[in-house]
């Protein structure tokens, strides 16, 4: 039984990265990995831009200023002032080349067409400077960069509609269990309603993988090695919740080893996830997570996520992390590395209820883990924990 930074560091060094790139266009690349480095081809601003509605002024020794036209955002004249001559401006506009500061229009007292200004200007003053954000040339999004809404916005004032991605992996979820029924079935005694798809599906959705499915199967040997073998060959990620014990109906393990499956890893010291498999078949990647729900997705969050951001070629992969005081005193169950759900308030994160492995229904409020390490028996409030950040939206 390993530690968990050492599962993590196996998971990524014999994780896949993935060489395989496309051009998408700009409104369609939210939550894609930049395959190379995005350049401008144009400065930005690409030119002198007032920062505010008032008047560009070409500066003298006096406080009044004849005013001599006037120019809007998107006008494409360049008008010529002479000392102590002034244009009416607004945001956005092109400050004209003779002009030497902006002031804004709350200092400006207008007589006719003069204008007395308060204080005297300084040069320069609220004018964005010609290439301000970025030169022609200079790499707007670096190699690695998972593109947000705010990318797309970067981008599209450049000018560009299309960037160079990474493909994304596809996902395979194969569901184990005799006692699952699909939600909506009626349940007999000793059922439950089978969650463990349904969730991951929709948390590989949330962060942009959309190339997924979703197989239950029953716990039997042969359909459990052959529903393996057929998917091992169609997905870049294999993830099975369940069977991955011990016990007399946990087959996948025993499935495994029967289509060569390399086990890079079995069991982490840690709590939820303890019974948790790694392995490689020639560049599939191959998790075997616990059947309880909450276990399966802490499981998923710490260790499958970052695998898909490095197949990517994300250039950050691991949950950011931080250190955060904890909001209320808490008593450690067990002696494992232990992952807790929990939600960041404030300046601090608070231990959520309702813990156990099988008990999924705080995830619904956990924007976070308090990760503790082992051995830990009682945390204070104001302690500060170790504190990985969910990839929710």
């Amino acid at each position: 039984m390993i530690d968990t930074t050492t599962a993590l560091e196996l998971v990524l060094k014999h994780g896949t990265l993935n060489t395989d790139f496309f051009e998408v266009d700009l409104k369609d690349a939210l939550d894609y990995v930049v395959a190379k480095d995005v350049v401008s081809r144009i400065d930005m601003p690409p030119f002198r831009q007032s920062a505010m509605d008032g008047y560009a002024l070409h500066v003298h020794d006096d406080f009044t200023y004849t005013v001599v036209g006037e120019v809007q955002a998107g006008d494409h004249n360049d008008p010529t002032l002479r000392k102590g001559e002034a244009v009416r401006i607004f945001t956005g506009a092109p400050v004209p080349t003779s002009a030497n500061t902006v002031v804004m229009q709350e200092r400006v007292t207008l007589d006719g067409n003069k204008i007395i200004v308060e204080g005297s200007p300084k040069v320069n003053m609220n004018i964005r400077p010609k290439a301000e954000q970025i030169k022609a040339g200079g790499i707007a999004i670096h190699k690695g960069t998972t593109i947000k809404g705010g990318h797309i916005g970067f981008l599209a004032s450049l000018g560009l509609t299309k960037i160079t991605v990474s493909k994304k992996p596809s996902v395979a979820i194969v569901v184990t269990g005799n006692e699952l029924v699909a939600p909506g079935m009626p349940l007999s005694y000793g059922e439950i309603y089978e969650s463990n798809g349904a969730m991951l599906r929709a948390v590989l959705n949330e962060l942009g993988y959309k190339n997924t499915s979703v197989v239950t199967i029953r716990d039997d040997y042969d359909t459990t090695k052959n529903v393996l073998s057929d998917t091992l060959g169609k997905y870049d990620v294999v993830v099975v919740t369940g069977g991955v014990s011990v016990g007399d109906y946990d087959f996948v393990g025993k499935a495994f080893k029967a289509i060569g499956v390399q086990e890079i890893f079995y069991k982490v010291k840690q709590k939820p996830g303890k019974p948790l498999f790694f392995g490689k078949k020639e560049e599939t990647s191959i998790f075997g997570l616990p059947g309880n729900p909450a276990a399966a997705l802490s499981c998923f969050y710490i260790y499958v996520y970052p695998l898909l951001k490095k197949y990517e070629g994300a250039e950050h992969m691991n949950l950011p992390t931080i250190s955060l005081p904890l909001l209320s005193d808490y008593t450690v169950k067990g002696t494992q590395a232990q992952f807790l759900k929990a939600r960041i308030e404030g300046a601090g994160v608070r231990i959520l209820g309702g813990q156990s492995s099988a008990m999924v229904q705080a995830f619904g409020d956990a924007n976070a883990l308090v990760c503790l390490p082992v051995n830990s028996m009682e945390i204070k409030k104001g302690q500060n924990v170790k504190t990985l950040l969910l990839p929710t939206k």
